[in-house]
């Protein structure tokens, strides 16, 4: 089953391939990737799959740690950036897989662990997603979800406006009972939710997508004027070292698949 957005995440992630590993991008900071690491607290025979894997930067610095990481993604050019790093460090237990998250193409109860990072606001049908990513895990495995948390009820739409223009595969960001209401649904214990600020400049989160001039300029002047007391966006915008800056809100959530009685 495609995605309902397909066209609109491969354009997208064609233009951010190579953006992905720039260390510019929150994504790929290494104090990022180990506190996931240490969140997830992987053992050495694991198999890992990461959904919606991008570059597979996160799975990349899962790889010396487990027994072997499958990356699954939709698209085709951030597999293979991804592929490239993964060869050019020497890491021979990755696989890099084209499909689909609501539609993986792997047996029942496959893996330890499965997890997907920043890519549930890309997603048209987060439950069936969810819904495959439980599927596909064994029977005390771990499931985690890392995304952005919604914007507060009165200011979420406003934020995902702003988000969509940025990046068209935007759909929506969750709220942490919405996120919760998903490993609730499918009968997943939670073990850990813990949020973070992360500091994001302006600048480079929208020239990640290549977001056009004119655009940008929108969006610029849209969180100028919430600085000078005008509308809310969502993002409470600031400004740092002479760049404006917003913080988003990262939601990190454990869940365990419950052993057969």
């Amino acid at each position: 089953m495609k995605p309902a957005n397909l066209e609109k995440i491969e354009r997208s992630f064609e233009i951010q391939a190579q953006n992905f590993e720039s260390k510019e991008v929150n994504f790929t900071k290494e104090e990022y990737l180990n506190d996931t690491i240490s969140c997830v607290a992987p053992d050495r025979q694991d198999i890992v799959l990461e959904v919606a894997a991008g570059t597979c930067v996160c799975g990349r610095s899962f790889a010396p740690l487990v027994q072997a990481v499958v990356c699954l993604d939709a698209t085709l050019p951030m597999l293979e950036t991804g592929k490239e790093k993964a060869d050019g460090s020497h890491l021979n237990n990755m696989v890099f897989v084209k499909g689909y998250a609501e539609e993986m193409p792997f047996l029942n109860e496959s893996f330890d662990i499965v997890f997907s990072r920043l890519a549930f606001h890309h997603f048209t049908d987060a439950d069936a997603v969810f819904a495959e990513m439980a599927r596909v895990l064994r029977p005390g495995g771990k499931l985690v979800l890392i995304d952005m948390e919604a914007a507060g009820e009165e200011l979420r739409d406003m934020e995902d406006e702003i988000e969509t223009l940025r990046d068209p595969s935007h759909i929506r960001n969750m709220s942490k009972t919405e996120m919760l209401g998903l490993f609730a649904a499918h009968n997943l214990s939670v073990k850990k939710c813990h949020k973070k600020h992360i500091r994001q400049k302006l600048k480079s989160w929208l020239a990640l997508t290549n977001t056009p001039e004119d655009v940008q300029d929108e969006i610029t002047e849209r969180m100028k004027r919430e600085m000078s007391g005008g509308e809310k966006t969502g993002f409470s915008p600031y400004m740092e070292n002479g760049e404006i800056c917003f913080n988003q809100r990262w939601i990190s959530i454990v869940g365990r698949k419950r052993r057969r009685r």
